[in-house]
């Protein structure tokens, strides 16, 4: 994601020019449809509206946070709120809605975890998504990590692998045999059985606390990316069944490996 700069200067501009007292600290909205950017301005009443990147997007004061209030005026759209910033640094919660937005195809957040099945709009705050975002702020280097952690893995059938995938991170976030087994709905032995066939593939490692760190952070950007992907999927099928009529050429299967 490019790391545009948002200048104090053009902000300045812009407030002078909307007359509209310049914040100590502001967040930004991003909208699935732009269009309606100036209307929610006026509804919102004390924001401003500026280009970023041939996109309009809205900047709001926050000396409060008062999501109620936004989540009312938003109701009904799919939008997202970015993190509350200094003003000089504006641009960096404009890009971080955006970001959000694109993650979260339908209005769906994927940290919403496995299951969630509403297609509704929705309002999406930045706040509640930070780790999510921090671990795909870049799909390639989640992509890396996973063949750097996970080799261990790799010749194992993807029905084994992904079995011991979920086990590995159960046991990594919940920190036992037990708890790992409640979270994943089985017995506590088939937990230990399992531990026990990833001790062997990974050896001391496990071990090591930085390398169980990078492990879980791997994992859960596993299983986000494989949240991410099925919701497109899901998202592109129902765009193909709102047109009836129009076949896409060259449609390809996606398989999926791992959990992916």
């Amino acid at each position: 994601m490019g790391e545009e700069e948002y200048p104090e200067a053009r902000l300045t501009e812009l407030a002078r020019s909307a007359r509209w007292p310049l914040p100590e600290t502001v967040r930004a909205i991003a909208l699935a449809s732009p269009s309606e950017v100036p209307q929610l301005a006026a509804a919102l009443g004390n924001a401003l509206v500026s280009p970023v990147e041939s996109e309009l997007c809205l900047l709001i004061p926050d000396p409060e946070d008062d999501r109620e209030a936004l989540e009312n005026v938003l109701r009904g759209r799919t939008a997202a709120i970015g993190h509350t910033v200094p003003l000089n640094d504006a641009g960096s919660s404009v890009r971080w809605a955006r970001r959000l937005l694109e993650l979260t195809p339908a209005g769906n957040p994927p940290a919403a975890g496995i299951g969630a099945n509403s297609q509704d709009a929705k309002v999406l705050f930045v706040d509640d998504h930070l780790s999510m975002l921090m671990l795909l702020q870049d799909e390639s280097l989640a992509c890396a990590l996973s063949s750097r952690w996970l080799g261990p893995l790799a010749e194992l059938t993807p029905r084994q692998s992904e079995r011991l995938e979920v086990t590995l991170l159960a046991w990594l976030e919940s920190g036992g045999a037990p708890e790992a087994a409640k979270t994943l709905q089985v017995h506590p032995q088939t937990v230990r059985y399992r531990l026990r066939q990833i001790e062997k593939l990974f050896g001391s490692a496990l071990r090591d606390p930085r390398t169980r760190f990078e492990l879980e952070m791997t994992l859960r950007g596993r299983r986000l990316l494989g949240q991410i992907r099925r919701q497109r999927t899901r998202a592109g099928r129902r765009a193909r069944a709102a047109t009836p009529g129009v076949r896409p050429l060259g449609v390809a299967r996606e398989a999926r490996v791992n959990g992916l």
